[in-house]
């Protein structure tokens, strides 16, 4: 294969550009939520608790979408399914702004988690069957990378706070849904959808999960730790570990989680970029066991500078660990369900996760409001688990796909 057939083409970069966004736009609205809990659980007289069960719900609903939209890019093709899933995930970010009631709140975020389920595991499919195959490893950490640059919206839009309420920075998120105009406009169909759908013989979901049943279970318990190592980091990060406990200002908690998503979006494309040279596997390890000696400046630091530095490199870490999670799910996948099976299981693990806010509020009220504590029993115990697993687990780099014959 020439260099020329393995640089990407216009119509490639389109497609990572759109996956890219997708995922930044879906991810800066859940983190809006991460920076308003105490706000909507003033406006609404609840304890911290009941509002941060809206996370729970988010987290276990996407599991849900996964499997909907998953079904729905597997039958109908990615694309078409990824601007409905975007537009879908939008309206429901502005209409939790109008929510009259808690209750009413947290229904509309279950209904948001099962919209965002569904567009990770899409576009991750779209992209690396779209992508040479001697690029999946950067650009799987460049589509990871979209993760902390929506945080890092969120964070910007925080500063915005006194002046929208935490009403109008949920209703700002339906901004989203204009992407759906580019995705129509620019973004081509995945090459494998479009080849595998000129068989005529077509085996069904469940056959095919029955038949790897082993494989489907050993991911999602590998993708629960990962998102215990997200969440665990990053949802009580701002709100109760930076606002909280050590009383920041708006502006001191924008400006430390903005350098957080910076290490994160570093690592991401770092990691990912090494896994082309030393193996998926072998990246997520390194990345994951780096994580432990990080604790200590990350959760335990007293002053504004060490808790940005900690926060910067806890985030090189976690994200640089996910940031190979598109492409290593997506080889792991057998091909006739790769639009369903990297979301299915991510969401999976998500639901096995969903907890984890809850887990570290009661963690911390045990600890006398120490979320430092709380947050760091629970990163150090997943980096751990996430490093022994993945390590037992097999190597699959190489797959082929088929933007490996285009």
């Amino acid at each position: 294969m020439s260099d020329t057939a393995d640089r990407p083409t216009r119509a490639q970069i389109h497609v990572v550009l759109a996956a890219f966004l997708g995922w930044t736009l879906d991810a800066f609205d859940f983190f809006i939520m991460a920076f308003v809990l105490r706000e909507v659980a003033a406006t609404f007289g609840a304890p911290i608790g009941s509002v941060a069960l809206a996370i729970t719900l988010t987290l276990a609903c996407r599991a849900i979408g996964a499997v909907l939209f998953g079904r729905l890019a597997d039958r109908y093709g990615r694309r078409p399914t990824l601007m409905v899933n975007v537009l879908c995930y939008s309206l429901l970010e502005f209409c939790s702004g109008l929510a009259p009631t808690l209750a009413v709140f947290l229904i509309l975020r279950a209904l948001y988690g099962v919209a965002m389920g569904g567009e990770w595991g899409v576009g991750a499919s779209l992209t690396m069957e779209s992508v040479p195959a001697k690029w999946r490893g950067t650009v799987s950490g460049l589509l990871q990378a979209g993760y902390p640059c929506g945080y890092m919206l969120a964070s910007v839009l925080y500063l915005a706070l006194p002046w929208l309420g935490w009403r109008g920075m949920f209703m700002a998120g339906v901004v989203p849904a204009l992407l759906v105009f580019y995705i129509r406009r620019t973004v081509p169909e995945s090459p494998d959808w479009l080849a595998r759908t000129q068989q005529q013989r077509k085996v069904g979901i469940w056959t095919v999960l029955r038949q790897h049943a082993g494989l489907v279970v050993f991911a999602a318990i590998v993708m629960m730790a990962f998102n215990f190592f997200s969440h665990g980091s990053q949802d009580l990060y701002p709100s109760q570990f930076l606002g909280a406990q050590h009383h920041l200002a708006a502006d001191r908690i924008s400006l430390i989680t903005i350098v957080g998503n910076v290490g994160a979006i570093l690592g991401g494309i770092g990691f990912g970029t090494l896994s082309q040279r030393i193996g998926r596997k072998w990246a997520i390890v390194i990345a994951a066991l780096l994580a432990l000696p990080a604790l200590r400046v990350w959760a335990f630091s007293t002053t504004p500078a060490m808790l940005g530095l900690g926060a910067f490199v806890m985030q090189v870490c976690v994200q640089g660990a996910w940031g190979v999670v598109p492409v290593y799910l997506n080889e792991l996948s057998p091909a006739s369900i790769r639009g369903t099976f990297p979301g299915l299981v991510y969401q999976l693990g998500n639901f096995l996760a969903a907890a984890n806010a809850n887990i570290q509020i009661w963690l911390a009220e045990r600890f006398d409001g120490n979320y430092g504590m709380a947050l760091a029993i629970v990163v150090g115990i997943v980096a751990v688990v996430i490093a022994v697993s993945v390590a037992l687990g097999r190597e699959p780099k190489g797959t082929r796909m088929g933007s490996d014959s285009v």
